[in-house]
């Protein structure tokens, strides 16, 4: 699948079974466009939800029974929903997150920030269980662990590009109790307050990414293996952000070859 974003984690990989490889296409274009409907462009707020709106209806034609009468909403029938007589739930979920991100510019409480994950990030991974096969509430508790974490991090590597786009995903109660005032933010100020802050919020998606991790060396084969360099990649962004003392106004994280041979290593031996 040709993407035009940057993606630090895999999807949809060759490491995964041949058999899951369209249906998982397929889910991403959705989430994908979506994504793009709600974020990039140069679109109103107005355009956008519409847009997103649009797409809820063929959600709802399909959860009727009925058949999706555009190219990429037939696909994701066509070769995940159908097949693989999928939920609808976490679908909806990703749209509401997207819907959220058009008129919700800022976070209070860290609450609020881990209930936007909870329809933004926890769903893929949802959806990735129910094609294996996996639906146990341990499992899909330590899938939601490692989603809303990436999701996290994700936001920390993106401090600066959020903030072009409007957005701060930094909890305004963080951003008062280590004294950093989104001045700083648009300046592109890292002093130790802003490291601090940055620390404090890395550590909470660590522990979260430690706590959903065993999910990895649980599951089998393919699936094990391709969760396991995702978790990798989260635990390497954390790192790469620590090590270069949280300023991504100036550098944002990306993984290189060399992250990547230590992942695949990593991944391999199950460590």
């Amino acid at each position: 699948m040709s993407v035009n974003h940057y993606e630090n984690f895999p999807v949809g990989s060759l490491i995964l079974p041949r058999r899951l490889r369209r249906p998982i296409h397929a889910i991403y274009a959705y989430a994908r466009t979506a994504d793009d409907i709600s974020d990039e462009g140069d679109a109103s707020d107005e355009q956008r939800l519409q847009g997103l709106s649009q797409l809820r209806a063929e959600l709802d034609t399909i959860a009727g029974g009925g058949q999706a009468s555009t190219p990429m909403m037939q696909r994701l029938q066509q070769q995940a929903l159908t097949p693989y007589q999928m939920p609808m739930q976490p679908f909806y979920d990703l749209l509401s997150a997207f819907e959220q991100d058009v008129v919700k510019k800022r976070y209070q409480t860290f609450g609020e920030l881990v209930d936007y994950s909870r329809r933004s990030a926890n769903p893929v991974g949802r959806m990735m269980l129910h094609l294996y096969g996996e639906h146990d509430s341990r499992s899909l508790a330590q899938s939601d662990g490692i989603c809303t974490a990436l999701q996290l991090i994700n936001f920390w590597q993106d401090v600066a590009v959020d903030w072009q786009k409007g957005r701060v995903y930094l909890p305004q109660e963080d951003l008062a109790k280590f004294g950093v005032t989104e001045e700083q933010i648009a300046e592109g100020k890292a002093d130790f307050a802003f490291q601090r802050l940055m620390a404090y919020q890395c550590n909470k998606a660590h522990n979260m990414l430690k706590a959903g991790s065993p999910l990895a060396k649980k599951l089998p084969g393919r699936l094990g293996f391709e969760l396991r360099l995702i978790i990798l990649g989260g635990q390497r962004i954390l790192h790469k952000l620590e090590e270069n003392r949280y300023d991504v106004f100036n550098k944002r994280p990306k993984l290189n070859a060399k992250d990547w041979w230590l992942m695949l290593k990593r991944a391999v031996l199950k460590k």
